[in-house]
């Protein structure tokens, strides 16, 4: 063969001394990439957006509607997102896949349809604006907008997970096989469920339910975790493991800091705020130790979006709430839950983001947190004319932390 013939490339070994590849490169597209690109549709990446109705839609000939994919920094590879509008008295065409799909209504109401394909029974339910839903592996669904006006909805699936490794889009959206195991005929499937009960990993507040008509307005229990006066809950939907929940800071108040690896994505459901978020390697005060450059930060408001760490790895981030309502937010993971990362079944495992650094978790208590982050908060609530509900002695180091 011709060393370095026309159209190819003989690989050759590195000197003495050297490395073998290129070094630096770029990273090659995913099947999930070339995916979303033949749908002919926007593509928006990015650490996140006001709000999801700003983006840019196309015809979608494969869903019926107008669309968006949505591919936050950080969560490629691992859950995917989009955004689609049903026309007004219109439909989206019905469809069925080997991913999970959850549903939130940005704008508009109408029903959806689901059933098992070949068979008669069909669950019919009706949603609004602020409804959220999930719809079960493979089963066959179809979106209807009851009114005039177009009906916007974002939806979270783990499409990326399995398309990557499957490789063949026909095995995703014309595999037969049926999710008896995830979807039932019961009258109840889609009955909206109130009943807390503790997460069977963690013992947070979880509710058994596939559908949540208001998500604004919903109950929720105190949490506590993540700043005083806290609510969370974590919805289980169809026996799937996209993992999500809903909190919501007090007005007035804000989150503390806290570090993990890259798949979280923050929606906010009511009131409006900003999120900061900075490598955890720059430590827990990047604006005093002249590294304020590195750190991101977005404002957003009702059905804005923000990814919690945007670059692979461990980084910090930090919620907070600017409006005269409370700041509530839905958290999606994807298949990403918290408390179930690698490793070995029975191996005691820490709740670590709700802990404090001094307790070896990975938040970053009030008392340690950049001063500037605080002087900007309150010039921040002065300016929307939202008084501060920050009470001075949680910047206070406790007695046994001080030197």
């Amino acid at each position: 063969m011709p060393h370095d013939a026309a159209g190819m490339t003989h690989w050759h070994e590195p000197g003495a001394g050297q490395r073998a590849g290129f070094g630096v490169f770029k990273r090659p597209k995913t099947a999930y990439d070339s995916f979303m690109e033949s749908e002919g549709i926007p593509v928006f990446r990015d650490i996140g957006v006001k709000t999801v109705s700003d983006l840019p839609l196309a015809p979608w000939t494969r869903m019926g509607g107008r669309g968006s994919y949505i591919q936050l920094y950080g969560t490629e590879g691992k859950w995917g997102c989009y955004v689609v509008e049903v026309p007004g008295s219109g439909a989206l065409n019905p469809e069925k896949h080997m991913y999970e799909e959850i549903f939130l209504v940005v704008e508009g109401r109408g029903s959806t349809e689901v059933w098992l394909d070949g068979e008669p029974g069909r669950h019919v339910f009706e949603w609004q604006k602020g409804s959220m839903f999930s719809i079960p592996m493979n089963a066959m669904h179809r979106i209807v907008n009851a009114s005039s006006a177009p009906a916007l909805l974002l939806a979270g699936t783990n499409a990326p997970n399995v398309l990557n490794q499957i490789n063949n889009v026909g095995a995703i959206f014309e595999n037969p096989f049926l999710f008896r195991d995830r979807f039932s005929g019961a009258a109840d499937f889609y009955k909206p469920r109130d009943d807390i009960e503790p997460d069977p990993v963690r013992g947070l507040a979880m509710r058994r339910t596939n559908f949540i008509p208001d998500v604004v307005g919903c109950e929720l229990p105190l949490d506590n975790r993540r700043s005083p006066g806290y609510r969370r809950v974590e919805p289980f939907r169809t026996g799937n493991s996209f993992y999500l929940w809903i909190g919501q800071h007090e007005n007035g108040r804000y989150s503390k800091a806290h570090a993990h690896t890259s798949a979280a994505v923050l929606i906010c459901l009511k009131g409006k705020g900003y999120t900061y978020t900075w490598p955890e390697h720059l430590g827990a005060t990047p604006w005093k130790d002249g590294k304020a450059d590195q750190v991101r930060r977005l404002d957003y408001e009702q059905f804005g979006m923000v990814t919690a760490a945007p670059g692979g790895a461990r980084w910090y981030h930090q919620h907070f709430s600017v409006s005269k309502d409370p700041f509530r937010l839905t958290a999606w993971f994807g298949p990403n839950s918290p408390g179930r990362e690698p490793g070995p079944p029975g191996e005691k495992h820490t709740d670590y983001t709700a802990m404090e650094l001094q307790e070896g978790g990975s938040a970053i208590p009030y008392w340690g947190e950049d001063p500037a982050i605080r002087e900007e908060y309150l010039a921040t609530l002065a300016r929307e004319g939202v008084p501060s509900r920050m009470d001075p002695a949680w910047f206070e180091v406790p007695e046994k932390f001080r030197k």
